[in-house]
């Protein structure tokens, strides 16, 4: 089953490139920007709630689609280009088997416990 989810991953990774390749950005944008939302972290420096949400809030599908979309509405393409960013990191750390975080700890995930 991981062999399928990965692969459901990298097909979303893929539609998050398709989606940018659309906007009018240089494509080295894209590589300086995919391991942004992995400053949401810095919440655990004050505590493992804090950063369970941040990091949850910055690596949550639905939210990025919903920038997205409110940036394709109101037709900024700033706001589609966070989106996609925030969509594609996502797709990218679940590949690698990171997912959304429980506020017992950094490795203890919806995907699992990290490193075990």
């Amino acid at each position: 089953m991981k062999t399928v989810i990965k692969l459901e991953e990298l097909g979303l990774f893929v539609l998050g490139i398709y989606l940018f390749s659309q906007l009018d950005y240089q494509w080295w944008w894209f590589l300086v920007w995919i391991l942004v939302p992995d400053f949401s972290m810095l919440g655990y420096v004050i505590n493992a709630k804090v950063g369970a949400f941040l990091y949850n809030v910055f690596h949550h599908r639905g939210i990025a689609v919903l920038v997205y979309i409110l940036g394709y509405y109101l037709k900024l393409e700033t706001v589609q280009f966070v989106g996609v960013i925030l969509f594609s990191h996502a797709s990218m750390d679940r590949i690698f088997g990171y997912g959304l975080k429980y506020e017992t700890g950094f490795k203890y995930t919806h995907l699992g416990e990290i490193g075990k």
